[in-house]
């Protein structure tokens, strides 16, 4: 294998040291040599090194997906790679997706090999693992050699032109797809043996996982608006001024629940938005813009609803389990059932 792989190495404007959310609109931008976590991805790739790192604001990469791709696959082409790392992304879901939208686009517009690890409830996942080899990552930062070590093996293979295996071998997350292999049993006898394994208590790997799938009943139309309770619910982060329950700003393990009696607008230092997962300079500036009392109240002086749900419901949404998230829709829902409220309006980021 050649000792002089020319790697790429793509990250966002945090890991390239500019700042966080403040900093995340700004464009494309490009340094010689490793930086931040490319230090690591070098070190562990003895193969290879890194002759240039490509960075992007996440806010500038999601939101002007073809500028941003055309700018990023332009820096990445002049320098001229072998393969292309972009990440890792961790939970982070906008880091993620620019992740998703990187790898992609160089294997379909440069021919090139590319990997990228993630958490496994990151959204990019989804949207991208059936096109590009994707490790997972922990949750945080924090598991970034568990993250970087199976992601460098991976890419050296790739790198290499070695034919990659199946996931649970290689240890990318699984594709949706099936390939067709040479087997030495019929089906019959490799039924037989799943069903002994069983039968004896170990462990089965099957041929066919079966996904397991939420089954979401939609709810019947609300007929009269005009006599309906609307509640307010936001993964936002919109607490009172002060946070007074130290709502967590992300990984959320509870939420939190506030009176809005009497309240007919938040206002700037009334509220606070704590949100982790984006610039919160103008939700604090207008809490509205984020929990929309002001409009709702003016929805329920004019008739239109019946009235607005004296409590709203908060957590922050940036980077929470989705079992976490699962949980917390059941027990808000328990109590806007019992409270009889009718519809729920529902904000996010």
């Amino acid at each position: 294998m050649s000792q002089n792989i020319r790697i790429v190495h793509y990250i966002n404007q945090f890991f390239a040291g500019i700042g966080g959310e403040d900093k995340a609109h700004v464009g494309v931008g490009v340094r010689e040599g490793a930086v931040g976590p490319g230090r690591l991805i070098e070190q562990k790739f003895s193969q290879g090194r890194i002759v240039g790192t490509v960075f992007c604001g996440d806010n500038y990469a999601t939101e002007n997906p073809l500028d941003a791709m055309n700018e990023i696959i332009e820096a990445i082409q002049n320098l001229e790679p072998d393969i292309v790392i972009a990440g890792p992304a961790f939970n982070a879901g906008r880091y993620g997706m620019a992740c998703g939208m990187v790898c992609e686009a160089v294997v379909e517009r440069l021919g090139l090999p590319a990997v990228t690890a993630m958490h496994i409830e990151n959204p990019g996942v989804e949207l991208y693992r059936s096109k590009i080899y994707i490790v997972p990552a922990g949750a945080s930062a924090a598991t970034m050699a568990d993250a970087v070590n199976p992601m460098v093996e991976l890419a050296a293979k790739l790198a290499a032109g070695t034919k990659i295996g199946p996931a649970d071998v290689e240890g990318y997350i699984p594709q949706g797809f099936r390939k067709n292999a040479i087997s030495t049993q019929n089906a019959a006898e490799r039924a037989v043996d799943m069903l002994l394994q069983k039968l004896k208590g170990e462990q089965v790997k099957t041929e066919l996982p079966i996904p397991v799938l939420d089954r979401v009943v939609p709810p019947e139309p609300i007929l009269d608006l005009k006599s309906a309770t609307i509640a307010l619910v936001t993964e936002g982060g919109i607490v009172p001024a002060g946070n007074p329950d130290h709502l967590e700003v992300g990984r959320s393990t509870r939420w939190a629940k506030y009176s809005l009696v009497g309240i007919v607008d938040l206002v700037e230092k009334s509220h606070d938005a704590i949100h982790g997962g984006y610039d919160c300079f103008y939700a604090n500036k207008d809490p509205d813009r984020v929990l929309p009392v002001d409009v709702m109240r003016e929805f329920e002086a004019e008739g239109y609803i019946g009235k607005l749900h004296e409590t709203y419901y908060v957590t922050c949404g940036m980077a929470s389990y989705v079992a976490n998230c699962k949980r917390f829709g059941q027990e808000i829902g328990k109590e806007l059932i019992e409270a009889k409220v009718d519809a729920v309006i529902a904000t996010g980021t």
